[in-house]
């Protein structure tokens, strides 16, 4: 049920689709030519910075509505040409214009580097997973990270609800925003409650998703790295208003013309909603959400940048749990503060450089309180980072180089009773220095090559590491991409550990995989072998959790398998599908481990089958998820060896509807879904009491969802807007 609790935090009073249609729109339109002024057929035409754009025909021809306005720059491209960029003054729709390119013999033949990754850029067209993917994903509830499960990679742990990735825990995906390294990515939880993520979905612009082998730019991540790349300029000036079944929200968005604002605050409480759906755990407190975000945008110069985000959020919850005996229950009781800070600037320089440098400050008070016990964790951290890129380099290369700085404070305390006094139960102060290189060579018009390393250093370990990296890509034919990828990833040990014991190293992850990607007419068919192999991971007795001496970096392991995506937006008209599979075999010895064995969070199989599809007559998107997993491992006491016990399989099918219409001439969404429609009784584990009952067995209860299903709806407003949504268009 938690999923639904943070659901709302990220639909910010935003979902309004506050940013689905924008106004005034202009009209480009013109021709294309070469230097012999023949017409040029397929020229990628857009507006930098949006989704506006579209390919010339047969002509040289293009035409295009953009929702920009003010200065903007154009942007054209064309394999075996130069780029050229052209600034316009988007106050009213230009003249029609004539354009030529200039040829490029050195230019690489269209061939990027697709291994690991799936993009969902504002650069890349044929983009994965947008905003709205991820908020009409059925099943998902707008998170990132539950849209992101439906990909292949990864395996749904019901009982997390974060991303764990080819085997590796959750803690190994590391979430960037605005190339920033995001230290607390999830809201507080309780064992049994998932987590949500704390960014809504519209606040970006494009998502990368990468399973591994990702560039030097990023590091501390052992098996993925999620790309948040934020909007810039608002599109306009409206008010929006959220009212849902769980809470409700506001946000107002104020643009000028070369800054916007944007403000907002949301308030979460499952209590009315409890009281009419039955629920498995036994509240004591309904989880409670109160957040609060502003963002400031302004653009300096015809391609400068400066963004500023900060977000502060509120949340609690009590609930009865079994005790260790299973005999009675306990209250576990949950408040976490969080507030957040971003600020980062893109500007270009001079002969081919460009700046994008930011800071991000992090304060995370999370307080667990079991009956009255006091459990309390508290982070801050601050990072800086500096990234120089110049794309004209060479003529076959580009550079970039950058540096990463790191400052945190973790401590831990723990209180018996409320009169009684407060102890340290751990606490460490890191300082992380890192520095990166990599640069993108065209060996051939059909052959590209990344080289990179990144190094870090480590205060609170006092070692540091150096990753190489490579990535080869192949252009087979003219859709078909094949890639590779090989290096070599560090983090350092989870706060937990490093409150117990510093006398660690750093754990390393190996990557290599090979990729093939075949892309045309809005089809999409990926294919990608991996192989991952773990050293130094922590590991401990699990008699002694709290005995530095019983922490050795001396855990190993393995992931090894396939993925396999298939997207057909051609096909099947106003009809988007998706299909993901993904085979994992992996074992790891990690954390309490006494053997080499299959991670409880890991199942060999997982599919899922997306689809979206749009009635027009209706003005009604449905949608659907349909998920299963193979069944995960989970230690049973009472039987022989380690993690031999099976679970039931995961499924769940998911359906949604968001109906299109006006409410006092107002553009509104009305949306409606309910999760695991077919009352699936999934499983996520087993807790056994620490003590054999008199008759010599041990005790266990099953770890659940709080209910069968899930329902949601909400009603979706967004006021002010210059010009009336068209509610002929799926919402996009």
């Amino acid at each position: 049920m938690k999923l639904l609790c943070l659901l709302l935090l990220c639909l910010l009073a935003g979902w309004p689709f506050a940013q689905a249609q924008t106004a005034p729109i202009h009209l480009l339109q013109g021709t294309v030519r070469d230097e012999r002024n023949q017409p040029l057929p397929g020229v990628n035409v857009f507006v930098q910075g949006s989704f506006d754009g579209a390919a010339t025909d047969s002509l040289g021809a293009f035409r295009f509505e953009t929702t920009q306005t003010g200065t903007a720059t154009l942007q054209l491209s064309l394999l075996g040409f130069q780029t050229l960029t052209l600034p316009l003054n988007l106050t009213t729709s230009p003249a029609p214009l004539t354009l030529r390119l200039r040829t490029d013999l050195h230019q690489l033949g269209g061939v990027t580097i697709t291994a690991g990754s799936f993009e969902a850029s504002d650069e890349k067209r044929s983009a994965v997973l947008r905003p709205l993917d991820i908020v009409t994903t059925a099943g998902a509830l707008g998170d990132v990270a539950g849209a992101l499960n439906a990909l292949p990679g990864t395996t749904r742990v019901g009982e997390e609800g974060k991303l764990f990735v080819r085997g590796g825990a959750a803690g190994e995906t590391k979430t960037y925003l605005d190339g920033l390294p995001v230290q607390t990515p999830y809201g507080g939880t309780v064992p049994s409650v998932p987590a949500r993520g704390r960014f809504s979905p519209f606040l970006f612009k494009g998502t990368v998703f990468s399973t591994g082998g990702y560039s030097a730019e990023f590091g501390q991540a052992l098996s993925s790295v999620v790309q948040l790349n934020t909007t810039d300029l608002a599109p306009e000036t409206q008010t929006g208003i959220s009212l849902m079944s769980v809470g409700g929200s506001l946000s107002r968005v104020r643009r000028w013309e070369r800054t916007s604002v944007a403000v907002t605050a949301d308030y979460t409480n499952l209590r009315p909603y409890f009281g009419l759906v039955p629920q498995s755990f036994g509240w004591q407190q309904a989880p409670q959400a109160l957040a609060g975000s502003l963002s400031l945008r302004h653009r300096t110069g015809q391609a400068g940048m400066l963004k500023v985000y900060g977000v502060w959020q509120h949340q609690r919850l009590a609930l009865r749990q079994p005790d260790a005996t299973l005999a009675t229950e306990q209250t576990v009781g949950l408040r976490n503060g969080n507030g957040y800070l971003n600020a980062s600037f893109r500007s270009p320089l001079r002969r081919g450089w460009s700046l994008n440098t930011g800071a991000a400050l992090t304060r995370d008070d999370n307080q667990v309180r079991p009956d009255n016990v006091r459990l309390r964790e508290l982070e801050e951290s601050a990072v800086a980072r500096l990234l120089l890129t110049n794309d004209s380099a060479g003529t076959r290369w580009s550079l970039k180089l950058g540096t990463e700085l790191l400052a945190q404070h973790y401590r831990r305390t723990f209180q018996a009773d409320p009169e009684e006094p407060v102890w340290s139960a751990g606490s460490f102060r890191e300082q992380r220095a890192a520095a990166f290189a990599e640069a993108d060579l065209h060996l051939t018009d059909r052959l590209a090559a990344r080289v990179g390393s990144r190094a870090e250093y480590s205060r609170v370990l006092g070692r540091w590491n150096a990753a190489p990296r490579l990535a080869l890509a192949w252009q087979a034919s003219e859709n078909g991409t094949v890639s590779g990828a090989y290096g070599l990833f560090y983090q350092t040990p989870a706060n937990d550990l490093l409150r117990v014991s510093q006398q660690l190293r750093f754990e390393r992850a190996r990557h290599a995989m090979l990729s093939y990607q075949y892309s045309h007419q809005n089809r999409t068919l990926r294919l990608e072998a991996y192989h991952k192999a773990y050293q130094h991971l922590t590991v401990y007795a699990a008699a002694q959790p709290l005995n530095p001496q019983a922490y050795q970096s001396t855990g190993t392991g393995y992931a090894r398998g396939l993925d396999l995506y298939w997207r057909d937006r051609h096909t099947l008209k106003n009809t988007d599908y998706w299909v993901s599979y993904s085979l994992l075999d992996t074992r790891r010895q990690a954390r309490q481990d006494p053997v080499l064995a299959v991670p409880t969070f890991a199942a060999r199989h997982n599919l899922n089958v997306v689809g979206k599809y749009w009635v027009q007559q209706l003005h009604t998107q449905v949608g659907f998820t349909a998920s299963y997993g193979s069944p995960r491992r989970y230690h049973n006491p009472t039987q022989p060896g380690y993690n031999q016990g099976r679970l039931p399989s995961y499924q769940d099918l998911s359906l949604n509807v968001s109906y299109l219409t006006r409410l006092w001439n107002q553009y509104t969404i009305v949306y409606a879904s309910v999760s695991n429609v077919l009352g699936r009784p999934n499983v996520f584990g087993y807790r056994y009491a620490s003590q054999a009952a008199p008759d010599g067995t041990l005790g266990r209860t099953a770890v659940t969802p709080a209910a069968p299903r899930m329902l949601f709806l909400g009603v979706f407003i967004s006021i002010n807007k210059n010009k009336p949504a068209d509610l002929n268009a799926a919402p996009e």
